[in-house]
């Protein structure tokens, strides 16, 4: 019977990891220490410190830099110790490199009635996560990989300087290349701008993975075939950190493709924007402005946020996109209409320094950006409030101006404006309506 248990001992036996307690004699700095009378079956309340570093109280609060350097975390463990009572258990401390603190790992034995049991049970556990220490392993980081707890700047950083050797060598076309280090760069200002609390190779897992491809598609609005693309990046970024001991196992793995269809989303009708128009001004022109630089400008929603007041010619009426802000990375300059023009004018637009970004948090110029997808934020408010369907989105308003340029003023016209590389793409845009128009219905034919 003790036999059949000791067999995956951790899992069987394991609890939540609780906090490190006041009462806890256990040191806060991660130094390893070993109990002066280690025989399995006893409690030991005094901690002797490997490696010369002085004796201090455990329990006795004070800042790890004044009790010890500050590589003395870098051993990370205590050695696990049986506790016997109303409730047997062994425990260890290690170290948490995400909260920077010593936390506990406690395994219960009460499901083995006969104390000897329990001893021969503690016994096989403290052999077991013993060396299991020693070799390495961190219970909270849910990784074997030996190099699992390097920042993931400097995986980053590596990964960067072997795609441009592979690239130099030959072995990866110059196109490809550039979209392996694009695509780097679009995660780490998802890291950056959405503050994602991740710092070492190991905490890049599936659900870190999940919320990027997510951000892609909701937040860049990027297509489904865009997202998938992303993902197989992903997996191949896996991979590489694999084959370089960073990971244990791909976090890709499982994530499945989506289906490569048709978005969800319209065109607005010309009865929606001229409400639309009519309710913002009323109660938000600041995003009424957002709204008309979209649906004039055909600028990104991302670029949108990113345009500072220096980007926009009052003489010229135009309005450059910076090559760092574009999508394509080139520079690019687009018209400004007069209508958009006499709203900032009215907003006082033009009053703020020519540094400050057109949209800040509060939808006004400021120094710093509006926050990643306010926009969205504040068209589903109005959305709501309008009571229109779920597939008018933001985006819907370049998909409209689109088409009512082209209308207008001819399908290259569209494109050049809407920065596309190909009319094809701006046909994209021009998709079927959902409703018949009423100039089929009275068309006056000729039979």
């Amino acid at each position: 019977m003790v036999a059949r248990q000791a067999h995956n001992l951790e899992v069987a036996c394991s609890s939540p990891a609780s906090a490190t307690k006041s009462t806890d004699r256990v040191p806060e700095n991660g130094a390893l220490f070993i109990p002066e009378s280690p025989e399995v079956g006893q409690n030991s309340d005094s901690y002797k410190p490997v490696g010369g570093i002085p004796e201090i109280s455990p329990t006795k609060k004070m800042p790890v830099s004044e009790q010890f350097s500050s590589s003395a975390h870098m051993v990370g463990f205590t050695l696990p110790q049986l506790h016997t009572g109303k409730s047997w258990y062994v425990d260890f401390f290690a170290w948490d490199p995400v909260s920077e603190r010593m936390k506990r790992k406690k395994y219960m034995l009460d499901r083995n009635k006969k104390a000897n049991d329990r001893r021969v049970m503690a016994a096989l556990l403290i052999s077991s996560i013993t060396q299991r220490l020693l070799k390495g392993w961190n219970p909270f980081t849910q990784n074997d990989g030996t190099r699992h707890l390097t920042e993931l700047s400097e995986v980053i950083k590596n990964y960067r300087s072997y795609v441009k050797a592979v690239e130099k060598q030959g072995s990866l076309k110059e196109k490809t290349a550039y979209d392996y280090l694009s695509r780097v760069g679009i995660l780490e200002t998802y890291i950056e701008e959405c503050h994602v609390p991740i710092r070492f190779a190991y905490q890049f897992d599936r659900t870190f993975v999940t919320d990027f491809l997510d951000y892609l598609l909701l937040d860049k609005d990027v297509s489904a075939a865009t997202r998938n693309n992303y993902r197989t990046w992903l997996s191949t970024l896996g991979t590489w950190m694999i084959e370089r001991r960073y990971l244990g196992s791909n976090p890709v793995e499982g994530i499945p493709m989506l289906r490569e269809k048709e978005k969800l989303r319209d065109a607005l009708p010309a009865a929606a924007l001229t409400r639309m128009r009519d309710y913002l001004y009323k109660s938000n022109r600041h995003f009424l402005l957002a709204c008309m630089m979209e649906y004039y400008t055909l600028i990104r929603p991302d670029e949108l946020r990113h345009l500072k007041v220096g980007n926009l010619s009052v003489e010229r009426k135009e309005v450059t996109v910076p090559a760092d802000v574009a999508k394509n990375h080139k520079e690019r300059r687009v018209g400004l209409n007069t209508k958009v023009l006499q709203l900032m004018v009215e907003l006082r637009t033009f009053d703020a320094p020519s540094q400050y970004y057109l949209f800040g948090e509060d939808l006004r110029p400021g120094k710093e950006m509006t926050y990643l997808n306010h926009f969205r934020f504040e068209w589903r408010k109005m959305r709501d409030a309008l009571h229109w369907p779920k597939s008018y989105q933001f985006y819907s308003l370049k998909d409209s101006g689109i088409r009512d340029l082209a209308n207008a003023e001819g399908v290259v016209v569209a494109r050049d404006q809407a920065g596309h590389s190909d009319v094809a793409v701006t046909n994209r845009y021009l998709k079927k309506g959902r409703e018949v128009p009423d100039s089929v219905k009275n068309f006056d034919g000729l039979l």
